[in-house]
């Protein structure tokens, strides 16, 4: 029987886009910390293999990643943002085509897509997420990125 697992150790050559929402930018800078900490220490991915792309708000990281993933410049991309509830329906229409957006991306260009999105109630709960008291989400992201990137070099290598 054969297992396929990935690791979160990648090569040196392995380049990531990290693409940020500045709309919520005091969260989304923990968040990146915690993602570019995490491939740096875990994944060994060098500084001058990483790329940072600010966006407005999370409502254009979908874009922004389907222009990066055809580029075929990136092993991975892992998008940062937070959107928080406010008082009207906007909250769900922007976090809804966000995921949608991005897990076609995914899946259509072959590019695994970290997803560290924060979707919360509030900013209590956003704050929970970002490392201050607990884990970081940018930082999973980050590992899950990195592990992705490894298992779909596998499969390729299996064919």
């Amino acid at each position: 029987m054969d297992v396929i697992e990935g690791n979160t150790v990648v090569s040196n050559i392995t380049k990531i886009v990290v693409v940020v929402a500045r709309f919520n930018k005091a969260i989304n800078n923990h968040l990146l910390e915690g993602t570019i900490d995490t491939l740096k220490r875990v994944g060994q991915v060098q500084d001058e293999n990483i790329t940072i792309v600010w966006v407005p708000g999370a409502y254009e990281l979908p874009l922004v990643s389907q222009a990066l993933s055809i580029s075929n410049k990136y092993d991975a991309i892992i998008v940062l943002g937070t959107i928080i509830r406010g008082i009207t329906e906007h909250f769900e229409f922007i976090y809804k085509s966000c995921n949608f957006g991005l897990s076609n991306i995914s899946i259509s260009n072959l590019v695994p897509i970290g997803l560290g999105l924060l979707v919360t109630n509030d900013i209590g709960q956003a704050v929970e997420r970002i490392g201050i008291k607990g884990n970081n989400k940018g930082s999973e992201a980050a590992l899950a990125a990195l592990e992705m990137i490894n298992i779909l070099k596998t499969i390729k290598n299996n064919n």
